[in-house]
């Protein structure tokens, strides 16, 4: 899609106006402090929104963002050692040299930290099965250059995927394996509070 010159207006209770970026289904509002990670300030963009085949996207939108924005650094300190994990698996997987020692010495969880460069929110539909909101945090990281770190959470809530940015919410659809063969998305489906 291109973008349309006749752009449509949005309004989000959480971004304010939101203007058409990009392609004709990619709308962007203000950027936001996110204090989760420690008041950083990213771009918050709503992806594949047609607003007249999904009225309700953008009032779901704003719900996962504030419940996401009420996420503090302690909530940061709980996945922390998802994304260490992220990083040792790489690590595993192309070995320890010069460039990446620092993060394989890493012992403190939370110092995974000082090579994740979080760079903007994304928030789409899931378009099978469960079809609820995604919130991502899109990432560098030095550990992946090429790929990067994604983070994605079912409603802006509940941490469901810690991975490279693959263009998939979950594992379930990046291995087209069923939601129950998805240990972090089954969990939160079958135990969501």
């Amino acid at each position: 899609m291109t973008k349309r010159e006749d752009s449509l207006q949005l309004q989000s209770k959480v971004l304010g106006p939101m203007k058409q970026v990009e392609f004709d289904d990619w709308w962007e509002g203000r950027s936001v402090d996110v204090p989760l990670l420690g008041g950083l300030t990213l771009p918050v963009t709503f992806l594949d929104l047609n607003p007249s085949s999904d009225p309700s996207f953008v009032d779901e939108a704003d719900a996962a963002l504030q419940k996401f924005l009420a996420k503090t650094l302690e909530d940061r300190g709980r996945i922390s050692p998802l994304v260490k994990q992220n990083c040792g698996d790489f690590l595993d997987a192309v070995g320890v040299d010069d460039w990446n020692l620092q993060m394989a010495q890493i012992t403190q969880p939370d110092d995974i930290w000082d090579f994740v460069h979080p760079k903007a929110i994304r928030i789409n539909r899931r378009r099978r099965r469960d079809k609820a909101l995604y919130l991502q945090i899109e990432c560098e990281c030095d550990w992946e250059e090429e790929h990067g770190l994604l983070l994605v959470f079912r409603e802006g809530e509940h941490l469901t995927r810690v991975s490279d940015q693959d263009g998939h919410l979950t594992e379930a659809d990046a291995y087209d394996k069923p939601d129950d063969e998805d240990d972090m998305l089954w969990a939160v489906l079958n135990h969501p509070s």
